[in-house]
């Protein structure tokens, strides 16, 4: 895989190597360990450094709040792949949008299966919040972005921040005797299964989004939604059976990280999140997302069933999906160094010109704030 994300970054135009790097301790995750970020950035964005620190000048408007980020989250079945396998991803978001990209280096299967992944990536984000005038980018600005496994992060991790940020309030208030059930992120009590044909009502408590900064976008290329479907039930699913990834490959991801101690409950929302309740959903994922889709994909049948309910009146957002036809699942992720896939770069202007209209609107509502 290292070797085909090599190929892939040698077709022309070549994407720039990350602009600098950080290292922070996971706090999340009960595993101790450190998760590396990478950045790209805008080419006026430039770095100075003084006695005490890394101070970043924006070079822009006093009135500005920083540049908006996006947290990429890469692809590989929890258990391969690096924050650089999207760097053409992140070369177009910072092209298009003026945003600085923040792609992860979560740690992956089998060394540190579910939650773990998804744990690393609430981890980023706080740090992104914590740090944002230091890395002068704007913590209300934030988007979420990745591929497969990546892609399942960008509806898991904002669905578990909003649960970090709960439990902190308790925590914070001295209540922690009354805890709900849900605050286990093994098992978190409101994960159930609702389709479409079967609403569920269910009272929610208000939204917790920390006044220090929110995630207001997501942009998911083809993720996994659903993993109380069996991957041979999503094989039949493909319109292409020939075009399927190896068994090999989801044997080992899911044998790697669906594996943790004492076992896993795979309708957990912080895996499945296409079983969320609408509730959830409504509450605690931002109001517009970006979803893309392989016709030749295993994954497909669960990320439509998920957009139809994403998509619905009563959730309130905004969805842009496509569907891209004729190609198989990662097929943006060409190895080929000689040529460059034109679907692939439409795609991601198209994203672009989403995560671009809601950072504009975003700074509006920040001035008149």
């Amino acid at each position: 895989m290292e070797i085909g994300m090599i190929l892939h970054r040698l077709a022309y135009p070549r994407p720039r190597k990350p602009a600098f790097w950080r290292s922070i301790d996971a706090s999340v995750s009960p595993n101790q360990g450190e998760i590396a970020l990478a950045f790209y950035v805008p080419r006026h964005y430039k770095r100075h450094t003084n006695i005490h620190r890394n101070v970043y000048d924006v070079n822009a408007d006093p009135n500005e709040r920083g540049y908006p980020v996006v947290v990429n989250f890469h692809g590989g079945g929890f258990t391969l792949g690096g924050p650089e396998d999207d760097a053409r991803w992140a070369a177009a978001v910072v092209s298009n949008t003026h945003a600085v990209v923040c792609s992860v280096h979560y740690r992956r299967a089998p060394e540190h299966p579910f939650p773990t992944a998804v744990e690393d990536g609430v981890d980023a984000v706080f740090y992104l919040i914590d740090h944002a005038e230091e890395l002068g980018v704007d913590p209300h600005r934030i988007a979420v972005s990745g591929f497969s496994a990546g892609g399942n992060m960008s509806f898991t991790v904002p669905l578990r921040l909003e649960e970090e940020l709960r439990q902190r309030r308790i925590r914070n208030s001295g209540l922690e005797s009354d805890m709900r059930p849900e605050a286990s992120a093994a098992q978190p009590a409101r994960v159930a299964i609702q389709h479409a044909q079967e609403p569920v009502t269910v009272t929610m408590a208000a939204p917790t989004r920390s006044p220090r900064g929110a995630i207001i976008a997501i942009c998911a290329f083809y993720p996994s939604c659903d993993y109380t479907s069996t991957r041979e039930e999503r094989r039949r699913t493909n319109l292409r059976p020939d075009k399927e990834l190896p068994r090999f490959f989801t044997n080992l991801f899911d044998k790697s990280y669906l594996a943790p101690p004492g076992g896993i409950d795979l309708q957990n929302i912080y895996l499945s999140p296409g079983l969320a309740f609408d509730d959830v959903l409504r509450t605690d994922l931002p109001g517009d997302i970006v979803l893309f889709t392989c016709e030749w994909d295993g994954l497909r049948a669960e990320a439509e069933r998920f957009k139809e309910r994403l998509g619905s009146e009563g959730l309130g957002k905004r969805l842009l999906y496509r569907n891209i036809k004729g190609v198989m699942h990662a097929w943006d992720k060409s190895p080929n160094p000689f040529w460059t896939d034109k679907q692939a770069e439409e795609a991601y202007k198209d994203a672009c010109a989403v995560l671009r209209e809601v950072f504009e609107q975003g700074k509006l509502q920040a001035i008149q704030e």
